[in-house]
């Protein structure tokens, strides 16, 4: 059982600048206490996500730690033209010394895409598009590709990525439709939402990957050859009063974040659908786990448990959280929880 990091790196009160240096002395603690990943989200215009450009924050994070793999999770691809992307990949695979993975989406959110401006209807084609022409590119000397959407003409790969053939791939989804295209292809997943709903992605992505029988790329790190993950928020405290009492303004925060653009256009399609406004129904529905290390880790292993997985990406860092209570919750986890948890 592994253990990683998930942060939308969402506006709270603190300077910009005062809330990256906060940021990479968080990741930079968890590098220290054995976590497996640092995910981070890629969102646009805002106020969910300050690091809009992930390659270039997660640049900075490569220069602070030495252990912790990085990544987003993940890549809008519809924003990106493959070839751009395939030299970014490589340079952060060599910048983090071969600790680079690669997440990758069509991106859920029509009103960031539309300001791009990226037709979202035909996202999920582009992406499929997209990573082909990616892996084709880090995968050889030379590209070319002829598609609906992009057609390189024997483009000279001279940036290549440290690790081969390529950077893990993973892909994150609350969908059916998701769930079982990352079965099919054998990448790494991650879901969230309820217990309910995790329940059935998880399900579904493993009756796909029992079809294919093996991953993308051949490796050990994780038992069955792909990670099989949930997010989840965790506050960590002396109790669960303290720990709700601290966390609520913050979930209250970063709720307000997740929806706005949402809120702005009232008559659109809803795009939190796995979330719940109501930090006590979030709690109830097994997204948010609030109290003391032992009750958090007995939660979690029934939720490893019921959920069939074998990996975890938690939020420790969101919302107005203030940065002693991350790191606390962080320092807690790794002393308290995660030893007792790694040999599921």
């Amino acid at each position: 059982m592994k253990f990683g990091l998930w942060d939308h790196v969402d506006q709270s009160d603190l300077p910009l600048a005062e809330l990256f240096d906060k940021r990479l002395e968080y990741v930079a603690a968890a590098d220290n206490a054995g976590f497996y990943c640092y995910h981070v989200a890629e969102h646009h215009i805002t106020p969910l996500n300050m690091v809009p450009a992930p390659s270039v924050y997660l640049g900075a994070v490569a220069r602070v730690t030495k252990q912790i793999r990085m990544g987003p999770l993940v890549y809008l691809l519809p924003l990106y033209t493959p070839l751009r992307l395939i030299e970014e990949i490589s340079m952060l695979d060599h910048l983090s010394h071969g600790r680079l993975d690669v997440g990758v989406g069509r991106g859920i959110s029509p009103y960031e895409l539309e300001h791009f401006p990226v037709n979202f209807e035909t996202g999920r084609e582009v992406m499929f598009e997209s990573l082909d022409v990616i892996i084709n590119g880090l995968t050889n000397e030379r590209l070319t590709h002829s598609g609906e959407y992009f057609t390189y003409n024997d483009a000279p790969m001279e940036l290549r990525p440290l690790q081969q053939p390529h950077p893990p791939i993973w892909y994150g989804s609350s969908s059916e439709v998701g769930s079982e295209w990352a079965g099919d292809e054998g990448l790494n997943f991650v879901t969230l939402g309820s217990m309910e709903q995790a329940k059935g992605c998880i399900d579904t992505y493993k009756a796909a990957y029992a079809k294919r029988g093996a991953p993308a790329i051949p490796g050990d790190n994780f038992p069955g050859g792909t990670a099989i993950g949930v997010v989840r928020h965790l506050v960590i405290a002396d109790s669960v009063e303290e720990a709700v009492e601290v966390g609520k303004p913050a979930y209250d925060h970063w709720y307000a974040s997740l929806t706005k653009l949402q809120r702005n256009h009232v008559a659109g399609p809803v795009i939190a659908k796995s979330m719940f406004e109501d930090v006590n129904e979030a709690v109830e529905k097994g997204l948010v786990l609030v109290g003391p290390p032992d009750a958090i880790c007995d939660q979690l292993e029934n939720q490893i448990e019921e959920l069939g997985i074998n990996y975890m990406t938690l939020g420790f860092y969101f919302g107005t959280l203030p940065h002693s209570q991350a790191m606390r919750s962080l320092d807690l986890f790794a002393t308290e929880i995660m030893p007792k948890l790694s040999h599921l």
